[in-house]
């Protein structure tokens, strides 16, 4: 049983700006002065997930794997540090002392409330959210709510904690009234903060059946908020993870509503085979993409959120001697990418602001003590390619080739199987690798938990802790210099 109180900070002076609207193309403040969001997200906190912090598979096995060999007791300990050191007033500090204003809070249902007890919420969960937006106020940043994981899975990726191949949030009204229900009690808690930017209400989703569920339980969450509070902006998703507008075509936009692209760019992942070095050819290509993306945005005239973008970065331990290289060149093409959306004057949330060393701007340090004693899990999961972020597959190829082209000629339909920008092999890796595999490794993850004392514990969980976090330098250099364009 969780006894330790949540240490939530008093809430802050109400920001001078008031709450923040929607005039037209902008964002403004009481005022009327334009307001530019910019950003991070503080993924791998409120909702966890594998490359973020190392574990295998989806967040929910591996709890139940910790659980099992570190008992409640210890179990509550640990989780109750991880989420207080995970942010905490110096992350605050520092974010704002790049000039970034505004950080998106994804968040799992299941803080909320239990499946065994559908719609009966736990306060427990609102007040972490409390703390993380008294923090963030206190320093002048802006926290944009975000429901990451919902009921059933909202998609089949392994951030949705359903550890499924069916996004079955779609196919059980259920699922999508309980995800109201929380959006009407998370609407009724912040109606009147001012430090809330707005309301994030389903990351990343994806609906096989051109996005005409997705649209109707838009239409469905809009009002429900809106009739509780009318003036927060709300932020929602394109489908087929925030990539794809095509069925919003022709639609008026809801009120009181943003509309949020993700803008990955393929050259800052290892797939990708290609190093960036700012061609004309390769910078068409980001120019391409995304417009691509925001010409619902274009139709409608509206202000353009860029939810999530951002490379992945090379480790010297994991990516032989080119690994500086290969960083400068994702700086690059994260520089690039800033300054196409500095033309259109859009606001933005890079991912992510903190992880073991993959792509936040701030990491656990190698030497610390959860990172140094899972150090050589990590390794095998990546030889393993059990992630599916950033998936460098250069050591199951012998074995998944010859599986993928068996796939394919025994079932051709493969490559038209939703979502359409999978190739087979992708297909393929979600349920072998990403469930099969990954969840076949819980109790070696949970092995090195066992028998921790509770100083042990709260070792683990301090290596979050900003202080005992590396900076990113090159990264964090690229983002301070776009948040300071004038508004």
């Amino acid at each position: 049983m969780v006894n330790k109180p949540i240490p939530i900070p008093p809430a802050p002076a109400p920001a001078p700006t008031g709450i923040l609207k929607l005039e037209g193309e902008k964002i403004v403040d009481k005022n009327g002065h334009s307001v530019i969001l910019r950003g991070a997200a503080i993924g791998g906190w409120m909702n966890m997930e594998n490359f973020i912090t190392g574990y295998p598979g989806h967040e929910t096995g591996m709890r139940e794997a910790l659980l099992e060999v570190l008992g409640q007791d210890k179990y509550d300990f640990f989780f109750d540090r991880f989420l207080e050191y995970f942010f905490d007033e110096k992350d605050a500090q520092f974010f704002a002392s790049l000039g970034l204003n505004c950080l998106r809070v994804p968040f799992n249902y299941r803080h909320f409330e239990d499946d065994m007890n559908p719609s009966v919420l736990k306060e427990r969960g609102f007040q972490w959210l409390d703390r993380i937006v008294n923090i963030c106020g206190k320093y002048g940043i802006y926290t944009i709510l975000d429901l990451h994981a919902a009921p059933g899975g909202q998609s089949t990726g392994w951030h949705c904690d359903s550890g499924l191949t069916r996004a079955l949030f779609w196919e059980h009204i259920d699922f999508q009234t309980r995800a109201i229900k929380l959006w009407e009690a998370l609407a009724a808690r912040y109606k009147d903060n001012t430090w809330v930017a707005g309301y994030n209400p389903l990351n990343e989703p994806a609906d096989s059946q051109k996005a005409q569920r997705l649209l109707a339980w838009y239409d469905r969450v809009n009002k429900a908020i809106l009739a509780i509070d009318p003036n927060h902006i709300q932020f929602y998703d394109g489908n087929t993870y925030a990539a794809d507008f095509s069925d919003f075509m022709g639609r008026p936009p809801m009120p009181n509503s943003v509309y949020a692209i993700h803008d990955y760019a393929g050259y800052g992942f290892p797939a990708s085979h290609e190093l960036y070095t700012g061609s004309a050819e390769q910078k068409h290509f980001l120019e391409k993409q995304f417009a691509r993306k925001i010409a619902y945005n274009e139709e409608i005239k509206g202000h353009i959120w860029n939810g999530e973008f951002g490379p992945v970065y090379a480790r010297e331990w994991a990516d032989g001697p080119q690994w500086e290289e290969i960083n400068k060149s994702r700086y690059m093409v994260l520089r690039d990418q800033l300054a196409l959306y500095d033309t259109k004057k859009i606001s933005w949330s890079i991912w992510l602001f903190k992880d073991i060393g993959f792509q936040g701007m701030v990491y656990a340090s190698p030497d610390s003590p959860y990172v140094k004693t899972l150090q050589p899990f990590i390794e095998k999961k990546k030889k393993l390619a059990a992630d599916a972020w950033g998936v460098d597959l250069t050591d199951v190829k012998e074995v998944f080739e010859p599986m993928e082209h068996w796939l394919e000629q025994n079932g051709p339909a493969i490559r038209k199987r939703y979502p359409p920008t999978w190739n087979p092999g992708r297909h393929l890796g979600r349920p072998v690798r990403n469930i099969l595999l990954s969840e076949s490794l819980y109790p070696e993850y949970a092995a090195y938990f066992k028998d921790l004392s509770e100083a042990e514990l709260e070792a683990f969980a301090a290596s979050f802790k900003f202080e005992n976090c590396v900076q990113r330098e090159g990264l964090n250099a690229v983002l301070r210099e776009h948040a300071a364009i004038k508004q």
